[in-house]
């Protein structure tokens, strides 16, 4: 029997022998197989799955981050971009220069990285366009539900987020923030691993007694609601007297 795969198939041909054939997929189930692609490598990033590459990766995001600190992004890049080029523009030279002695068959050092295709597709760029929009627009009604109260629960929620943001702000800027942020997304995930079972304890504890607070909250709001007003009872229609002959 013909082995089959997920992207095509084997079948004889008409010379006798295998031939493969590509199964054409549907626009959304290729599109969905692309972005669990990337997300399986951002797990493979968070959770040190390779350690080499994890470790180039975090210590250049905490590295370029502090040098915002000092230098201007303009600056960081330009630099970023001379640091490369002094790589490769030598060794182009030397690879020439070997085909010159015909010490080389004239191979690009660099043509698998010349030869990734990352150029974005219509559909690629369709679905981000719709994300991008949905995105917006979740946004915009969940502001508008917390800042024109229509529950009084959440935008007290958001009012206490909004005060120790404050002090955040006072404390910290943006950047310390984001260096701050990409330091907990490569620590936690690690952590989470080595220590799951204390934490789930704990998450489960804090849980608990935020969901009693809830319910006290949620309880003293209904009492303090005025009860609602009662209808006004109809007026009785006036029966009619039959008339006696």
């Amino acid at each position: 029997m013909a082995k089959k795969s997920p992207e095509g198939s084997w079948s004889a041909g008409r010379r006798g022998g295998l031939v493969w054939k590509q199964e054409k997929w549907p626009a959304k189930v290729r599109v969905f197989r692309k972005t669990e692609q990337h997300w399986d490598r951002v797990l493979d990033l968070l959770y040190w799955r390779d350690v080499g590459t994890t470790g180039l990766v975090f210590t250049g995001l905490v590295v370029g981050l502090a040098c915002l600190f000092q230098l201007s992004a303009i600056t960081i890049l330009s630099n970023l971009g001379l640091g490369i080029m002094a790589f490769t523009l030598p060794v182009r030279f030397l690879y020439k220069a070997m085909v010159l002695v015909r010490l080389s068959d004239g191979s690009h050092p660099f043509q698998s990285y010349l030869d990734e295709d990352r150029t974005l597709t219509d559909e690629d760029t369709v679905r981000m366009a719709e994300q991008t929009v949905l995105l917006i627009a979740t946004a915009v009604t969940e502001l508008k539900r917390l800042f024109f109260i229509d529950s009084i629960m959440d935008s007290a929620k958001f009012v206490v987020f909004l005060y120790l943001l404050t002090y955040v702000g006072v404390q910290a800027n943006g950047l310390t923030l984001v260096m701050t942020g990409v330091i907990c997304a490569f620590s936690l995930p690690l952590l989470y691993r080595l220590q799951r079972e204390r934490i789930d304890k704990i998450v489960k504890a804090i849980k608990k007694l935020v969901d009693k607070i809830t319910e006290i909250v949620d309880l003293v709001v209904s009492l303090a609601k005025p009860p609602p007003a009662l209808a006004p009872s109809p007026a009785p229609t006036p029966k009619l007297k039959q008339k006696t002959k």
